[in-house]
């Protein structure tokens, strides 16, 4: 029977809403909302109760020794101590001194990181490679790269968008060939018409070569882009760590009494000197 009468379709009990003119005073509260609403109440009724007792109660002759030792801030809080040893001054100063030692240790590695990525940089630019035969509107730097043949100073020269049928490793002889005869001596007014199936294959090729050069100068952008934003980390970086070494051995001059500054009380003082 039970089972049946759970397998019945039953009605869903819906919780009364706010009233349309009561809207503004939030969600209609309900009975368990109150009974917690009510129990916080009452607690917080015997905890004020408590403390009016003490109060009255209090004794005002009332004393302890740990008075003596406790503390409290301005707010009437209670310092209590933790249990800190406090270091002696000279610990503290043997603690900066080792403080200043790693620090130069790491503005060292990083100032010889900075120099190799800067080499690094220089050497990758594209604007310090000159090529020779390359003709006038190039750009000229200051690495010289030497061809062996015509394909190489070809493929040399296509990759910075310039370049010349001239090698650096023949003879003058054997390269000037009139415009108009070809390797072996023929007019080239005399050759086939070239083979259309040859210009589709060399356009296509050039099409690819195309393809490729773009790819290349796209990922030499983003390796360029990248090496800088590193070196201008690390130039921040070392700037920062050179910064935090200066501050450190200031605060181990005042230590040790060596120049002057500021004390607490806001005055200035410097270290005398021995006149000469």
């Amino acid at each position: 029977m039970s089972s049946m009468r759970n397998a019945v379709q039953r009605r869903n009990h819906k919780e009364r809403a706010q009233p349309a003119n009561r809207e503004k005073w939030g969600i209609l509260e309900k009975h368990k909302d109150y009974t917690l609403r009510a129990k916080d109440y009452n607690e917080k009724k015997k905890r004020l109760k408590i403390l009016r007792e003490k109060a009255a109660e209090r004794n005002p002759d009332e004393f302890s020794y740990r008075m003596l030792s406790s503390t409290t801030d301005k707010h009437g809080r209670k310092i209590q101590d933790r249990g800190n040893v406090s270091l002696s001054q000279d610990a503290v100063k043997l603690l900066k001194t080792q403080d200043a030692g790693y620090l130069r240790t790491v503005i060292q590695q990083t100032r010889k990181t900075r120099e190799k990525l800067e080499q690094e940089y220089q050497l990758m630019n594209g604007g310090n490679v000159k090529i020779l035969g390359g003709g006038d509107g190039m750009r000229r730097g200051n690495h010289v790269v030497f061809a062996e043949d015509p394909e190489e100073q070809r493929s040399l020269g296509a990759v910075h968008g310039q370049w010349r049928a001239i090698s650096s490793g023949k003879d003058d002889k054997e390269q000037s060939v009139p415009e108009n005869l070809n390797r072996d001596g023929r007019d080239s007014s005399d050759t086939v018409s070239p083979d259309p199936r040859q210009l589709l294959l060399k356009e296509a090729q050039a099409l690819q070569a195309l393809k490729q050069e773009r790819v290349a100068r796209k990922h030499r952008k983003r390796d360029h882009e990248t090496r800088q934003s590193r070196l201008s980390a690390l130039k921040n970086r070392e700037k920062e760590l050179i910064a935090t070494e200066a501050q450190l051995e200031h605060q181990r001059a005042r230590m040790s009494r060596s120049i002057g500054g500021i004390n607490k009380a806001g005055i200035k003082w410097k270290v005398r000197e021995r006149k000469r």
